[in-house]
């Protein structure tokens, strides 16, 4: 178990039940606490009622025409939220994603699928205030 998550507060913004269950079961598994937006709406408002939180994963594929990278200009429009770290965690072409996610100002980059053995180590990495910059 990796102890850098244990009691760490993870909020998810997903809209596939299977990468739900895979992050979720992954990250439980080493201690941390996590919440799920199933409808993947990024709404600030559900993420400032879940605060204090530590990391926000963001998928950059969403459903009803948004993108994660509106999602993200939302959430950092709330000063609740302004500080907490965002990684993309997406199966969207890291060459368009991953310097477009630099330039915007997230913490991170992790494409799926995602590692099953380096994804702990590097949401771990990511709270630790280091970035994370993963193509695969």
């Amino acid at each position: 178990m990796l102890s850098e998550l244990k009691g760490k507060r993870i909020f998810v913004i997903e809209d596939k039940e299977d990468n739900i269950y895979v992050i979720m079961s992954l990250l439980r598994k080493h201690g941390a606490h996590v919440e799920i937006d199933w409808w993947a709406k990024g709404e600030p408002h559900k993420l400032e009622s879940a605060m204090p939180i530590d990391l926000i994963i963001l998928d950059l594929m969403l459903p009803l025409g948004r993108t994660g990278f509106e999602v993200f200009d939302e959430i950092r429009s709330s000063p609740t939220l302004e500080k907490v770290p965002i990684v993309a965690v997406s199966a969207m072409d890291a060459s368009i994603a991953l310097p477009k996610t630099q330039e915007q100002g997230f913490a991170g980059f992790i494409s799926k699928p995602i590692d099953f053995i380096l994804f702990p180590q590097q949401i771990a990495a990511l709270i630790a205030g280091e970035e994370v910059w993963y193509s695969g």
